[in-house]
């Protein structure tokens, strides 16, 4: 029997570990996709992932087949980038420590890419820093920029192993200064609250689809949103016992997922 409570007007849904995991689609994503499209249900798909362009992550998707516009991606340097426009507007003079997807951003935004002398120490994953690089991200932040840092993670999957993630980096920068970043990624509720603006729902309305009961779960409790995990990630059934943090719904993956989102809507129709 379907969980009577799952009928969100708008879903929220993480990639790595939910829709694809490297360049491997998951089951079920494809039939998400279809139903999603069909019943014309407002989607977001955001990530932490700070490195690619939401037109990269499009022609990633076309790839393994699923067919979404650019604009439904919201990347944690998309929404840093937002966050700088709010916060501080047009002209703010940044100095970067990321790849491609978050400088584009934060001049799309309006921001001044600076090496010196900034307002604000923006710092993500970026797999080709040097030294001198973060030796300028300390100085700047020492001297009295803002520090902001795009997502939190720590470490992230590859076939080698776990490289050091965003958060390792910015672990550097804090190691240096004594000052934390103002995170934007989950966990934190600000990239949540930002997809639910464009789609227009309050976050009771919504879904939070992901794997992570530390980036995923967390983000949409934080943000006020049911969440939904699902088990094709980095969080497996047994790590629920112990978890100090707990999803509205549990699935084994999408396509369980889905068929519970399909009889409610069926049945909503």
């Amino acid at each position: 029997m379907p969980d009577p409570r799952l009928a969100p007007r708008a879903l929220l849904i993480d990639l790595d570990g939910v829709i694809y995991r490297g360049r491997q689609v998951l089951p079920g994503a494809h039939a998400l996709f279809a139903h999603l499209h069909q019943h014309r249900i407002p989607y977001r798909l955001l990530t932490n992932n700070a490195t690619l362009t939401p037109r990269q992550y499009q022609a990633k998707l076309r790839a393994m087949g699923i067919r979404v516009p650019a604009t439904s991606v919201l990347t944690s340097a998309v929404a840093t980038a937002a966050y700088l426009r709010e916060v501080a507007g047009p002209g703010a003079r940044v100095l970067v420590v990321g790849e491609r997807g978050l400088r584009n951003a934060l001049r799309a935004a309006g921001c001044v890419l600076v090496d010196r002398q900034a307002d604000y120490v923006v710092a993500g994953l970026d797999r080709t820093v040097c030294y001198p690089r973060l030796t300028a991200a300390c100085l700047a932040i020492a001297a009295g920029a803002t520090f902001i840092g795009t997502n939190p993670d720590p470490a992230f999957p590859t076939e080698e192993g776990l490289w050091p993630g965003a958060g390792a980096i910015q672990a550097l920068l804090t190691a240096c200064t004594g000052v934390r970043p103002r995170v934007i990624g989950k966990p934190q509720p600000t990239m949540l609250e930002q997809a639910l603006r464009q789609l227009g729902v309050a976050p009771a309305d919504a879904l939070m689809v992901g794997d992570s009961l530390l980036t995923d779960v967390a983000g949409g409790r934080a943000a006020g949103v049911p969440t939904a995990l699902v088990l094709t990630g980095v969080t497996r059934a047994s790590d629920l016992a112990a978890a100090t943090v707990r999803p509205d719904h549990v699935f084994r993956d999408l396509a369980e997922l889905l068929a519970a989102l399909g009889a409610r809507h069926e049945l909503l129709a």
